[in-house]
């Protein structure tokens, strides 16, 4: 008996398609990332009452060999909140470990919001790369854009709603120019496209920037800068981020680091106002549709 990956809606729930719910309904076992958003995708889908087990990162251990019994035994689908199971999401290891134990696996077509924001780009797509989630430090996360940029293929991102401001000023300062295309809330009521430069971008987000985000950013010619230069100011958010944890006010950040030669109190007051409003946090919950 199989392990079957089944992609869930990403938002619309007329995207499920007719294998899915096929495998949902004569599945013995619903494994998913959260057994309340399962319970609720089944019972919209007049699937209600299926057995569900949670399987994550924090219990893959000590749940993974009771998952591959079942599925040796009956059908197992493999669900996740949003999309594809393994994007980004937990699966990754499980289908590792059924293959290892012989345990036939099956992946069924479905939603990807990395699929779905690359095509509507109309980036060039012979060649891309899947990057996931942007780096959370700035120093991370400017290395890693100017190494996309210089990579001549379009490359595919998600981010928090509550980094993506912090994102987009990496990438401005990087370059400008750089050609985006970023979707907000994709497949749902309140859906967004934006084209355009970073900082067009950012003036197209609505305050507070609410949703799941997914992001294109087409391959480029940036400023010939080299990479100490480009994180030059990165290492000074580093700094800001590092002195927020500790507990540090406002007023006291800005004096210090105007100590240490990094720029004049007002500006960086200001700045660290910005950190403390974009700076990402994992507790939230939200994170982009798979």
């Amino acid at each position: 008996m199989p392990l079957i990956v089944v992609p869930t809606p990403l938002g619309n729930l007329r995207d499920i398609t007719l294998r899915a719910l096929d495998t949902l309904r004569d599945a013995e076992l619903i494994v998913a990332e959260d057994t309340r958003v399962a319970r609720k995708l089944l019972s919209a889908l007049d699937l209600p009452g299926k057995p569900c087990w949670s399987y994550r990162e924090q219990n893959a251990s000590s749940v993974t060999e009771g998952i591959l019994q079942r599925a040796r035994d009956g059908v197992v689908a493999l669900t996740t909140d949003a999309g594809m199971p393994g994007v980004s999401d937990p699966g990754t290891a499980l289908i590792a470990a059924a293959r290892a134990s012989g345990v036939d696996v099956d992946v069924l077509p479905g939603p990807s919001a990395a699929l779905g924001v690359a095509v509507l780009s109309g980036f060039p797509l012979d060649r891309f790369s899947f990057e996931g989630f942007a780096a959370r430090t700035a120093r991370e996360r400017s290395s890693g854009f100017l190494r996309a940029l210089r990579s001549g293929v379009t490359s595919i991102w998600y981010e928090s709603p509550r980094r993506i401001r912090a994102t987009l000023e990496s990438l401005d300062a990087i370059d400008p120019a750089a050609r985006m295309f970023l979707v907000r809330e994709y497949t749902k009521l309140h859906e967004q496209q934006i084209l355009g430069t970073p900082s067009e971008l950012a003036a197209a987000l609505q305050e507070p920037v609410r949703g799941e985000i997914a992001f294109a950013l087409a391959p480029g010619t940036p400023p010939a800068i080299d990479d100490e230069s480009v994180v030059g100011w990165a290492q000074l958010d580093d700094a800001i981020d590092a002195l927020l944890a500790a507990g540090e006010r406002t007023n006291d950040i800005a004096k210090e680091l105007a100590g240490r030669g990094r720029g004049t109190r007002g500006e960086l007051y200001d700045r660290v106002v910005e950190r403390k409003r974009s700076k990402g946090d994992a507790a939230t919950g939200e994170r982009p549709a798979r």
